[in-house]
């Protein structure tokens, strides 16, 4: 069984499994991977109250092991494992369907719903990298058109691209691109990408003036820029 609760910038999801035991043990065991072993007849709320109670804890030994890990884990594609959007961890869903010629991916029930013709992993890691670049599209063409009268800039052009190693930029011309993994960030992680790059419309750089403007609109834009350092990793497949 899993479960879940909102931790800060974080939904934090575990699986629970009972057993004849009088205590609640927790444990990480790799990133994005909670264990909590519960006596039996714990309810699901008392059982998400006495986690929430060590919620500290489960981000410091998630962000620990994280900061370990040299390079971001492997998806494996199978039932259960966790995919980030927008800072929440959904679990996969796999359900095979011969019938389709391409995977169908959808958000339902908070699981991450993937439909596929084949259980062939590459085709589902497919199917589920255009569906999260679809809702990078989506996401950011929703949070530019509320940032841009804020900044009083528009973008040239704006394109979501396959960057490696960065999460936006801005051209001379006037051009916004952004990477679309930035889509399983949390909100306000993503709203702090699309402001950073719309003040370099302004300012076409990192001077004093231009991090002024960045914090006028988002005052704490040094925790969203800090998760992005310590979490960013986290957003692949």
């Amino acid at each position: 069984m899993q479960l879940s609760f909102q931790y800060e910038y974080n939904t934090i999801l575990f699986d629970v499994s009972y057993s004849r035991r009088k205590t609640i043990s927790i444990s990480v065991a790799a990133p994005g991977l909670v264990r909590v072993a519960a006596p039996a007849g714990l309810s699901e709320k008392e059982v998400i109250k006495h986690v929430k109670r060590k919620a500290r804890w489960i981000v410091h030994k998630l962000d620990e092991v994280q900061n370990t890990t040299t390079t971001p884990m492997k998806k494996q594609f199978i039932n259960g494992e966790p995919f980030m959007y927008l800072g929440s961890n959904y679990p996969l869903q796999l359900i095979i369907d011969a019938g389709l010629k391409n995977p169908v991916v959808e958000l339902y029930r908070g699981k991450l719903m993937v439909t596929s013709p084949t259980g062939d992993k590459e085709a589902i890691k497919k199917g589920i990298e255009v569906w999260y670049r679809i809702k990078a599209r989506e996401q950011f063409r929703e949070r530019l058109e509320y940032y841009q009268p804020i900044v009083g800039v528009i973008p040239t052009k704006v394109r979501i691209k396959d960057q490696q190693k960065r999460w936006g930029s801005c051209s001379s011309l006037g051009n916004l691109n952004f990477n679309w993994r930035a889509v399983m960030a949390p909100s306000p992680v993503l709203d702090y990408l699309i402001v950073h790059e719309l003040c370099h419309l302004v300012h076409l750089n990192h001077s004093q003036d231009f991090w002024h403007l960045v914090c006028s609109i988002i005052p704490d834009y040094k925790e969203m820029r800090n998760w992005l350092k310590k979490s960013g990793s986290r957003l692949s497949i």
